[in-house]
């Protein structure tokens, strides 16, 4: 079965949904875990082909969509935006949990959260990395290099806006992520509870700041 990338369609969104679904649980597939199925695309999809359309690229085969890459070129502008344009009717729709009962959260409201309070990125990671990306492949797309093309073809579209270096968030679950980043020229640059942050410098240093909408 061949496969080739694309950019985004408008069409692509429901199928980039469940892509985010079947590969949330640290790579494996999470449908089941979420009384919403949406949730995680509401957090790692939406604001991408809402604010960015431009740096969503697909990995297509003959039974469909298996893949994607997303990103955002100035990290810090977009989770502005994002703040005053995506979270707020998302947060109409989904109330703030308990934070008194926080050990006790569903999935659902563990994402909820998030929609409430979203992570904003450190000022002195963006000042070397101002891009950041996120990528899932189904399982019939993987080891077949089709990840790496997505990579090489978002960071080129990153390199041609500017973008000097591009940082990403994985769970420490995740090795077999860990050991695909690590493979296509991503290093370690920071950890926290549950996941490391990994970045990857883009060669040509330039101005990646958006005007602000």
């Amino acid at each position: 079965m061949t496969a080739s990338i694309r950019g985004y369609k408008p069409s692509d969104l429901p199928e980039l949904y469940r892509i985010c679904l079947r590969t949330g649980d640290s790579g494996d597939d999470a449908t089941g875990r979420y009384a919403d199925p949406d949730l995680l695309g509401h957090v790692y999809v939406g604001p991408y082909v809402e604010l960015e359309p431009e740096l969503v690229f697909v990995v297509e085969d003959d039974i469909g969509v298996a893949g994607y890459v997303l990103g955002a070129l100035d990290t810090t502008d977009f989770e502005e935006r994002a703040e005053r344009r995506w979270w707020p009717p998302l947060r109409d729709r989904y109330p703030a949990p308990d934070p008194d009962r926080r050990d006790s959260w569903t999935p659902d409201e563990r994402i909820a959260h998030l929609i409430h309070h979203p992570v904003r990125t450190p000022e002195e990671r963006v000042a070397a990395y101002p891009s950041h990306l996120h990528i899932d492949l189904l399982p019939r797309c993987q080891g077949r290099g089709y990840g790496r093309q997505l990579i090489e073809t978002l960071c080129d579209a990153l390199r041609e806006r500017g973008s000097h270096g591009v940082h990403l968030g994985v769970g420490v679950r995740n090795q077999r992520a860990i050991g695909f980043y690590r493979h296509v020229g991503f290093h370690e640059i920071d950890a926290h509870p549950g996941g490391l942050v990994m970045a990857k410098p883009l060669g040509r240093r330039g101005h990646a700041r958006r005007g602000a909408d």
